[in-house]
């Protein structure tokens, strides 16, 4: 799910992933495989949330 999330947010972000990549310091090879449904680092994914204006918040469960 956050990797979704994270994919998401650059899906709509008026930036182009080189961008990202220069104003993250994240090679443009990573981010081009996260885009793609690959995986990546907890670090990376820490920045680009940071980058993205992303937080996690735990879900309520049903049922609880």
């Amino acid at each position: 799910m956050i990797l979704e999330a994270v994919n998401k947010a650059i899906g709509k972000s008026s930036k182009t992933r080189a961008q990202i990549s220069r104003e993250t310091g994240i090679d443009e090879t990573v981010l081009w495989r996260l885009v793609h449904g690959r995986t990546c680092s907890i670090p990376t994914l820490d920045c680009l949330c940071r980058y993205l204006g992303l937080e996690l918040k735990p879900r309520q469960r049903k049922g609880r």
